[in-house]
């Protein structure tokens, strides 16, 4: 299977193009590759292919196999692939995932993505604003947000303390969340600036997550945190969140960028 490694701010995955390759067993394949001892390293595997209603489609599996419905550092790459390597000729794009279809705006320099701008949809909450939870006997509270797939935001004064490996599993896996949930933890500096470490469900602490920093900032935006512009700091890097309240939309400015590529056997 020939495949291309590409990060956004640290967020990896395999890449396979589907318009020439056929991947029969996606999950098993996502486990095989995802792992940084026995395979290639990364978040998971991303398939873009072709769609019927737009003009490619995404398809994205965690590194335990599970199918997603959207990745926003994961779409920015698929962005820059499919106009680096010829799928799509103009610089913005519509495409097809399980959280619906997404249009992308790239800019390019010497003929290569290097940035691209996403309408993320219209966030949605899922819950109070906040809403009060217990876990591990320690009282809390979140926003529940829907980016095309399900975020709870916790704000709290410190985040760097925090020991994701050993909490993590009871945010994702509380019964408030039956379908398990990506948890992003966030600390507001300033008005115009938060820092935020998450926990994905189904591939742990990772250094970035573009759908849970859409999340965390509309949930800020809307409890009057910050401005309608922010900065959202992550392990990996940092990403531009614009919300359009008229609209309801949500826009992520980011970075794409190809690590390597190669061929590894899959089997049959």
């Amino acid at each position: 299977m020939k495949f291309t490694k590409m990060q956004g701010i640290g967020n990896d995955y395999v890449y396979v193009n589907c318009f020439e390759e056929q991947v029969n067993n996606p999950a098993q394949i996502a486990k095989m590759v995802s792992c940084r001892h026995f395979g290639i390293g990364s978040d998971g595997l991303i398939l873009i292919g072709p769609s019927e209603v737009a003009d490619c489609q995404m398809r994205m599996f965690n590194e335990d196999g599970s199918e997603g419905a959207m990745c926003g550092n994961g779409i920015r790459c698929v962005g820059k692939y499919a106009y680096d390597h010829g799928i799509v000729d103009q610089l913005q794009i519509t495409v097809e995932t399980k959280g619906g279809i997404k249009t992308l705006h790239m800019e390019e320099k010497d003929g290569k993505v290097i940035s691209v701008q996403v309408d993320m949809g219209v966030p949605r909450l899922t819950g109070k604003l906040p809403e009060p939870i217990v876990v591990e006997g320690r009282e809390l509270e979140f926003v529940g947000m829907d980016v095309g797939n399900p975020h709870a935001v916790y704000f709290l004064p410190d985040i760097d303390g925090l020991e994701l490996e050993k909490i993590g599993p009871a945010f994702e896996c509380h019964p408030r969340f039956p379908d398990r949930v990506n948890t992003e933890f966030v600390c507001v500096e300033n008005r115009n600036r938060m820092r935020m470490r998450v926990w994905e469900r189904g591939s742990g602490e990772t250094l970035a997550c573009g759908t849970g920093a859409t999340a965390c900032a509309v949930a800020a935006m809307m409890l009057n945190l910050v401005e309608d512009s922010v900065e959202v700091v992550l392990k990996g890097g940092s990403l531009k969140i614009y919300w359009d309240r008229k609209s309801g939309h949500a826009f992520m400015t980011g970075p794409a960028e190809e690590v390597f590529w190669g061929e590894i056997p899959v089997g049959k």
